[in-house]
């Protein structure tokens, strides 16, 4: 079994879809622990009821990026991860964070990348009226939200949709495919190259895989 270590900030509705899928052996890994940089989010509690080891480490505690992220790698590998998911996790990671996980770390970003990078995609997208949203699944780089994409869902943006209705929407995507692409790289089908994702040893599109083609 393949050891998994999710970090969040805060609710972690993502951590709970993998939590569930590793339950229902959806994937053949499980979660060794969980980290977060707020003490106080929920997504804690969700590993606690899981049995799953939670830890905060927060920035405040740190005089630099750099010292927090030393005392987290370490903290991190006591695990011995063989993938590490950011699942909601709200900090700018520094370069020898990025570095020592390379290949083993993936995130999951509310937009369909390169669109959007950063903060408030839903936001963006209502101002900006696109009829289309979603949500891309990437491996981490130094390039904020610009690592290589690995599968992206889509979803429809209505008149007169709120923020909060388009959050949603996008969620349920994320739950549906952030296990799928966990459960493909802890199966050893996944795998960054070249700073390009491939997958059953085919290189993917920028956009990532296309599972209706």
């Amino acid at each position: 079994m393949k050891n998994i270590v999710v970090l969040i900030s805060g609710n972690g509705s993502n951590l709970q879809a993998i939590i569930d899928a590793c339950k229902q052996k959806k994937i053949s890994g499980t979660i060794r622990a969980v980290f977060s940089n707020k003490a106080g989010a929920f997504g804690l509690e969700r590993a606690r009821e899981a049995g799953i080891a939670a830890h905060a480490l927060e920035a405040s505690q740190f005089v630099s990026r750099e010292a927090f992220d030393r005392e987290l790698v370490q903290e991190i590998d006591a695990y011995a991860p063989d993938v590490v998911v950011l699942a909601g996790y709200m900090r700018i990671l520094s370069p020898a964070f990025v570095a020592h996980y390379a290949g083993r770390l993936l995130n999951i970003h509310p937009s369909l990348l390169p669109k959007y990078p950063g903060l408030h995609t839903h936001r963006q997208v209502l101002e900006n009226g696109d009829e289309e949203h979603g949500t891309s699944v990437h491996f981490v780089t130094d390039e904020l939200d610009g690592g290589p994409v690995i599968l992206q869902a889509k979803v429809p943006v209505f008149e007169g949709d709120s923020e909060e209705d388009v959050t949603a929407r996008v969620q349920t995507q994320e739950h549906a495919i952030y296990p799928l692409v966990v459960g493909w790289f802890v199966d050893g089908r996944l795998g960054m190259r070249d700073g390009a994702a491939w997958l059953d040893d085919v290189l993917l599109p920028p956009q990532g895989h296309a599972a209706e083609e």
